[in-house]
Formats: C-alpha cells, structure tokens, sequence
C-alpha cells in the first residue's frame, strides 16, 4: 500500500511512534517533523524523511509540508508548565494555517473525550486544538480517545505508577469518575483507517472500548493482573487539586503533568457519540483484555529489546536508581576492550559455576546463601557445560533465556527476589576491538520490590561495575597477549553520576 506523502508530527511520543512504526509496515511514504532530527533519524526506516522543525516556530513549518496530502498532528505542550494551554493553542493555529497554505488535504488529530460545562484545562485544551484546526479550513478528522491502554501512555503509566507503589490507597471521590478506556492497538488501527476515510469536511469521532468503567476499577484491574495485593480506603475530602500534589510525592516523574491530569479526571470521559463504530471497522478489545494485551506485548517487547540500543537512545537522564521503563528498572554500563567480539564473549558464555561471577565471590556466595535459606537454588546447580550455554541452561540460581553467539547473554533470574530480574550481556563491534554492555533489569513487585531495588542500588554499583570490569580483564587476557582496556564508561542516561 502507498499513497500521499505523509507529514507525521509528535513521532518521538507515545503514540506517534506506534503511528510510525505501522505507517512504515504499510509501505506509507513518511515525512517527520521533529525538533531534535538527530534523536529521531535512527529510528526511522530507509524510506522515512525526517526533517527539522517546531509547531511553535511558523517559519520551519512551510518546507515539512510541501508537498504533504495527509497531516497528523499528535502534538502536545502538557510538559510545557502552566502555560500548556497557550502553547498549545500557538502551535495548532501555526500548523492549521501552514497546511492551508502548503494546499494540505486533511489533517489527522488525536485529542481527548469529556464533556460538561467545566471542562479541565486539560481537555479543554485538547478539545480548543481540535476546534482550531478544524477552523484552519484544512478538513479535519478529530478523534477523541479517554485512558489509553498501553506502556507508555500518560495516564496508565499514573494508574500504573499508583498501583505499583502504594500497598493502601486512600481514594478521593474521582476515582469513581467513569472512563472508557481503548487499547493502543485500537488507537493506531482507527489513525491509519482515517487515511482513507472519503473526506471534504471536519468530523469528530469518539473512541473508545465497548465498556465503561471508574478508574478505580482500572487499577484494581491493574492489580489483579500484576497480582498485588491492594487495599482501597474512600474518603470525600481529596480533591484533584491534593490528589495532584500528592501523585507529584509518590510517583515524581509525574510531578510536571500530574497536576493537569487528575484535574481531567473530574469530567467523565466515556463515548457518547458512537458513529464511529458505524463509520470505521476497528472493534476495539474491552478493557480487561486489552490490558492484558498491553501488558503481553510489553513483555515480548523488553524480550526483544536489544538494550545497548534502545537504552543508549534514551539521552543524558541520569538519576539515583537508574532509568525507568515501563514499571522495570534498569542500570546499564558499557566498557571497550582492544579484542574481537569473539574474545570480549569468551569470559561472558563462561559465566556461572566453576568459573564463578568475576567480582565479590564473597558477596555472591552471601547472597547464594540467603537464596537457600529463603528457599531458592542458590548456587548449588552450578552450570551443565562449562564452556558452552544454550537457552535453559542453569547457571546457578540464574537460568539462561537467550544466547547469540559471540553477541549476547540473557539471564533470567531464580533466585528469590520481590519481582523479576534479568541480567544481559551484549558484545558489538568497535574501533580497534569491541564494546561490551551491561544490563540489569529489574521488574519490582509492588511497593517492597521497589524498596529492594533501591536499597540494593548501591551495592549493585559495587557488583555489577566490578563484574564488568573483571569480564573485560578476562577478556583481554583470553588469547590476546598485546591488548589492553581503553575505557570504561557507565551509560550516563541509566547509571549513577560517575563510574561504576
């Protein structure tokens, strides 16, 4: 399938880069607005453009929309502070008269359900967008989506971040608030759709999933398919506006748009208009199994993830505890030695066992012990092969998930831990030899394997940053006489300041 250029705004975020990704699978001919080109260039495919430019900057916007028949505007300024709303406002006037003027045909928007006399200013914010473009003379297709379901998008990963780490959870009155949540999966199939919906004038179209349900019930949902235990106490004296400043304490990552997104969830936003089920294939999932299909597929997806890219990716955010992604936590590292792959690999499928684990030997058998006493393998299963590992293989109290030959180790752990944890090993090519990456992935099981992680955070500095150095000297020392360590550096954006 291929058609008009497309013109794909926001491909960095949440949902532009799904957009992208099955934009590309369909054969579409994409350009990228972006206002870092250089972060996104090298996760785009051959064919897809990407060019610089910025909704708030008018000038940059005529040379990303010529010769575009199709815009979609997912483009938001939320992060921008208190003055999202002007931001906002700006950057859909800018881009509404630029693909007027660029002769544009239709222009793609994805916005939020509500209704009501006093919107948020959130919504209303979301809605005023579409309303904007609308007017811009260029026609316009708006959806309006309420909670969407998946990793990554704003208000699951507040449901989330809530639920993960909060045991007992006062409930203000909003969380009976009713909502109708849609998969991501579903959002994308009714964005690609709109291509090649027959349109000469706007439209607004609500979505959503086929049931309606309070936020309450989604993160009991939540709860029930993470299996943690929660308790819900309601009380009628938090209003959004504490709501907010408490999520900003419990989940900080959130303390920029927290605000803007409790306040959203006094106003219902459920489907009220459904002629987009008569106009559009999409048969949305209902709400327990597209939760379950969001957290599936962020499994096979972290299994998939070669992490000294995608991590490497993520820009210098540095941080007590390493980078979070989705509810893991993640600390990586990376060091070069002066050796072909073969040779930086050598030391890492010889891991385990006899060999042992190249640093702390004491810590490690402390922690084997506790293992046992806990009623874990500890380190009593060895290894089967001593130089050879295939997937299944035991190495300890770590069994092995994926191997590539000379290129990557993945561990998965059984040892007993309060969530699930990997450890990951990838050897790449480098000028003058090899780099070798570091992985530890952790996935906590509620509040107590949150606290685990961090407490053990230092400790894991000392281990995990010995372990790699120790692989490196092996390495070096492996059949390769004259070579020598030239740098050892941790991946700023998921290591502690400084080296490891």
């Amino acid at each position: 399938m291929n058609g008009g250029r497309i013109l794909l705004t926001g491909a960095t975020g949440y949902v532009g880069g799904r957009l992208l990704t099955a934009l590309e699978a369909d054969g579409r001919t994409v350009r990228c607005l972006a206002r870092r080109p250089e972060y996104l260039r090298p996760r785009v495919g051959p064919a897809t453009e990407v060019v610089a430019g910025d909704v708030q900057d008018p000038a940059s916007l005529a040379v990303a929309l010529a010769g575009v028949e199709t815009a979609f505007y997912l483009v938001h300024s939320m992060d921008a502070g208190e003055a999202f709303e002007a931001a906002d406002r700006r950057g859909a006037q800018h881009f509404g008269s630029a693909a007027r003027a660029a002769g544009v045909r239709r222009i793609i928007y994805l916005g939020g359900l509500g209704g009501g006399k006093e919107l948020s200013s959130h919504l209303d914010s979301r809605q005023e967008v579409g309303r904007i473009l609308r007017e811009s003379g260029v026609p316009t297709i708006e959806f309006r989506a309420s909670i969407i379901l998946g990793s990554g998008s704003a208000s699951f990963e507040m449901i989330r971040a809530l639920v993960e780490t909060l045991p007992v959870m006062i409930t203000p009155r909003w969380v009976d608030t009713k909502t109708q949540p849609i998969g991501i999966e579903d959002v994308i199939a009714y964005l690609r759709e709109a291509l090649a919906l027959p349109v000469t004038e706007s439209r607004v179209f609500e979505i959503g999933g086929p049931v309606r349900v309070s936020y309450g019930e989604l993160m009991r949902e939540y709860a029930r398919q993470r299996g943690l235990r929660r308790a819900f106490i309601a009380v009628p004296v938090l209003t959004p506006r504490l709501s907010s400043l408490w999520l900003g304490l419990v989940t900080p990552v959130y303390a920029r748009v927290g605000r803007a997104l409790v306040d959203g969830l006094r106003n219902e936003t459920v489907v009220r208009d459904d002629s987009a089920r008569q106009v559009f294939t999409v048969k949305p999932l209902a709400m327990k199994a597209a939760m379950a299909r969001a957290l599936a597929n962020e499994d096979q997806a972290f299994a998939a993830t070669r992490w000294s890219d995608a991590l490497s990716a993520a820009g210098q955010q540095r941080g007590w505890g390493g980078i979070r992604l989705g509810s893991r936590r993640i600390d990586a590292r990376q060091i070069v030695v002066a050796v072909p792959p073969a040779d930086a690999f050598a030391p890492i499928r010889r891991i385990g066992g006899a060999h042992g684990w190249y640093h702390a030997s004491v810590l490690w058998r402390i922690r084997g012990l506790l293992d046992l006493l806990m009623g874990g393998p500890g380190l009593r299963r060895g290894r089967r092969d001593p130089e050879r590992v295939v997937p299944g293989d035991t190495l300890d109290f770590w069994r092995v998930e994926a191997v590539e030959p000379d290129r990557l180790l993945r561990l998965a752990a059984e040892m007993r831990v309060p969530g699930r944890a990997w450890l990951q090993f990838e050897v790449k090519p480098h000028e003058g030899g090899s780099v070798i990456h570091q992985t530890a992935i952790f996935d906590p099981e509620g509040l107590f394997g949150q606290v685990y992680w961090y407490a053990l955070w230092p400790l894991h500095q000392f281990v995990f940053g010995g372990m790699l150095r120790a692989v490196a000297r092996a390495a070096v020392e492996h059949d390769w006489p004259a070579a020598g360590v030239h740098q050892v550096a941790p991946l700023s954006s998921m290591s502690l300041p400084g080296r490891p």
